[in-house]
C-alpha cells in the first residue's frame, strides 16, 4: 500500500476541526514533506517522528529511497503544535505496509519524543468534545491527557505511552504471546470538594458594607468596585472572595477546563472550583482581552465563569479598561484579525480596587483626582459596574481581635450564596444563568417589581439621571437582592438597596 489515511483534529478554541493526515510515498529520490499550511511546531515533526519511528522497531523514513508526502487536510485551516506527530507516524506506517489495520471512526493525538514516547498535547477536552459529538467512537491520546478526554462520556478513550504500545494494540503483533492492548480510560466523574479558603471573610476586620456587596455581586455574577484610601483591605476583600463562590456546574466545569486545556494552563484533570485571575496593572491590552496576529485568548477568556480581579484599577491603560466594555454587557469578546475572526466566551464576575484619591489617608475626592478618574475611566465602563463601594479605614481597636475566637464566615456565605444561585438556575431553566445575564424581556417578565418599588426606582432614576442602562442594572442587582431574602418579587428595600451602590460622589 502507498497511500493511508488517518485522522486528527485541530482545536478551534472550545470548537474542533477534523484533520485528515494523509500519507503517500512513491518511487524517487528520498523527500519527506509535510504540507498543509502548519506552524513551525509541524515542519519539526518530521525529524521526531523520523526519529520515532527508527527507535520504536521500523525502517526510519530518512532510510527509504522514496518520496513521502504527508498531507494535512483541508489546507485553509491553520493546523498548529505537535499533537500531529502520531497521527503522522500512523500514516506513513499504513503506507508503507508495516502495520495493517482500519483507523475509521478513530482519532489519534500526540507528540512523539525521538525515542518513540508520547507527550501530553492541548486542547484535547475540545477534540474529545467534538469526536463524540460527530459520531467517532475512539480516541487514541497520551497517557497524561486520558483522563481530561474521559470527561466526556460515552466515548472510548485508549491511554498510550508510546508509539510502539499505539501499533501493538492495532496490528495482530504480540509481544512474548500475548497480544498488547492499550486500556481504556475509566469515565472521568465530576468531583467537586469544599472550595480551599485562602482568606476566610472573618479575617477581614470589618468593612460589613463590603462584604454584603461581595456576596450580592457572587450571587447574581455583578460587576463590583471597591475603592477607599489605601491599606484599608480592598485587596484581602478580593480574594475572600475565592472563598465564597459556589464550585462550578459540569458544564461550566466542561467550559473552563476546556479553555485553560487549551491555553495550556491546565493543572490536574478538572477544573471545579471558579477561576480567579489577576493579571498586574503593567499587563497589555492583548494579555487582558485577548489577540494576536491568530487571535488567542487573554485573561479576560481565562477567568470564564470566575474572577477577573483588576488591582490598582486606574492605574491600567485607557485601551485596556475601554476594551472591558465588550465583555462586561456582552460576557463576550469579539476579535477581528486580517487572518481571522473569533469570538471568546468571557462571562465572569469583574472585581476591581482603587485609591480615588494620590495622597495617602485623605478621605476627600479631590478635583484633580476626579478628572484623573474621568480621563481613564469612561462613562461606559462606569455604567457596566454595578456596585460602588467604599472601603474606608476603621479603628485601629478592631484589628486586635483574636482570630482563633471568630468563626469562619465563608462557608455560610457561600451557603446563601448557591441557594441564590439554585433559585435562578430554577427561574432560568438553566445552571449557567445568573441574574447579570437577564435580557430586557427577562426584566420586563422575570424581574416584577411591586408598584412600590417601581415607583421609588422611577424616582431615584430622574433624580440621579441615570442612564437606561444602569436603570436595568439596577433591577438586575435589586432582582439578585431579593433572591438573597428568598423574596418572589422585588420589593421597595431590594430596590432602595441596589440604589445605595451606584458612585455617587466619585465621577459627578
Amino acid at each position: 500500500m502507498s497511500f493511508a489515511r488517518v485522522y486528527s483534529a485541530q482545536p478551534i478554541f472550545l470548537d474542533a476541526a477534523l484533520v485528515s493526515v494523509e500519507a503517500d510515498l512513491s518511487m524517487g529520490l528520498h523527500s519527506f514533506q509535510v504540507v498543509g499550511l502548519g506552524d513551525r511546531a509541524i515542519d519539526e515533526s518530521r525529524e521526531r517522528v523520523a526519529a520515532a519511528v527508527k527507535n520504536s522497531g521500523f525502517e526510519s523514513p530518512k532510510h527509504t529511497n522514496k518520496r513521502i508526502l504527508v498531507s494535512l487536510a483541508p489546507a485553509d485551516i491553520k493546523k498548529e503544535g505537535p499533537r500531529f506527530d502520531l497521527p503522522i507516524a500512523l500514516s506513513y506506517l499504513l503506507a508503507a505496509g508495516d502495520v495493517v489495520f482500519d483507523p475509521e471512526g478513530i482519532i489519534f493525538l500526540g507528540e512523539l519524543s525521538l525515542e518513540g514516547d508520547l507527550r501530553p498535547v492541548r486542547g484535547v477536552l475540545s477534540i474529545a468534545r467534538f469526536a463524540h459529538e460527530h459520531k467517532y467512537h475512539t480516541l487514541v491520546v497520551p497517557a497524561q491527557n486520558a483522563a481530561e478526554a474521559a470527561l466526556i462520556h460515552g466515548l472510548i478513550v485508549l491511554s498510550a505511552h508510546t508509539l510502539q504500545e499505539v501499533v501493538h494494540h492495532f496490528t495482530p503483533q504480540t509481544s512474548g504471546g500475548v497480544r498488547v492492548s492499550l486500556p481504556q480510560q475509566t469515565p472521568t466523574a465530576l468531583t467537586t470538594t469544599d472550595t480551599l479558603v485562602h482568606t476566610d471573610f472573618s479575617d477581614v476586620r470589618g468593612q460589613e458594607t463590603a462584604k454584603r456587596g461581595l456576596e450580592i455581586a457572587a450571587s447574581g455574577r455583578h460587576n463590583i468596585v471597591l475603592f477607599g484610601p489605601p491599606g484599608t483591605g480592598k485587596t484581602l476583600l478580593a480574594r475572600a472572595l475565592r472563598g465564597i463562590l459556589p464550585p462550578l456546574s459540569f458544564e461550566e466545569a466542561l467550559e473552563a477546563t476546556a479553555i485553560h486545556s487549551l491555553a495550556g494552563h491546565l493543572k490536574g484533570v478538572i477544573i471545579t472550583d471558579p477561576p480567579f485571575r489577576s493579571p498586574h496593572h503593567s499587563a497589555s491590552h492583548t494579555a487582558i482581552v485577548g489577540g494576536g496576529s491568530i487571535p488567542h485568548p487573554g485573561e479576560a477568556t481565562l477567568a470564564h465563569r470566575g474572577v477577573l480581579f483588576l488591582d490598582e484599577f486606574p492605574e491600567f491603560e485607557r485601551r485596556v479598561i475601554d476594551g472591558l466594555r465588550e465583555p462586561l454587557e456582552d460576557r463576550v469578546i469579539s476579535i477581528s484579525r486580517t487572518k481571522g475572526s473569533v469570538t471568546f466566551p468571557a462571562n465572569f464576575i469583574f472585581v476591581a480596587a482603587m485609591n480615588p484619591n494620590r495622597e495617602r489617608g485623605d478621605s476627600r475626592i479631590h478635583e484633580t483626582d476626579r478628572e484623573r478618574l474621568k480621563k481613564k475611566i469612561s462613562g461606559p465602563v462606569v455604567d457596566r459596574v454595578d456596585l460602588w463601594i467604599e472601603v474606608s479605614h476603621i479603628e485601629h481597636s478592631k484589628l486586635h481581635t483574636r482570630t482563633t475566637t471568630l468563626p469562619k464566615e465563608s462557608p455560610h456565605i457561600r451557603e446563601r450564596i448557591k441557594e441564590a444561585r439554585d433559585i435562578q438556575a430554577k427561574r432560568y431553566e438553566s445552571s449557567t444563568k445568573t441574574n447579570s445575564d437577564m435580557t430586557i424581556r427577562d426584566i420586563d417578565t422575570l424581574a416584577a417589581l411591586t408598584p412600590e418599588a417601581e415607583q421609588i426606582l422611577t424616582l431615584s432614576a430622574t433624580k440621579y439621571n441615570l442612564s437606561p442602562r444602569s436603570h436595568h442594572r439596577t433591577i438586575k442587582l435589586a432582582r439578585t437582592i431579593a433572591d438573597l431574602a428568598h423574596s418572589e418579587t422585588v420589593l421597595q428595600e431590594h430596590v432602595l438597596e441596589a440604589l445605595t451602590y451606584r458612585p455617587k460622589g466619585l465621577f459627578e
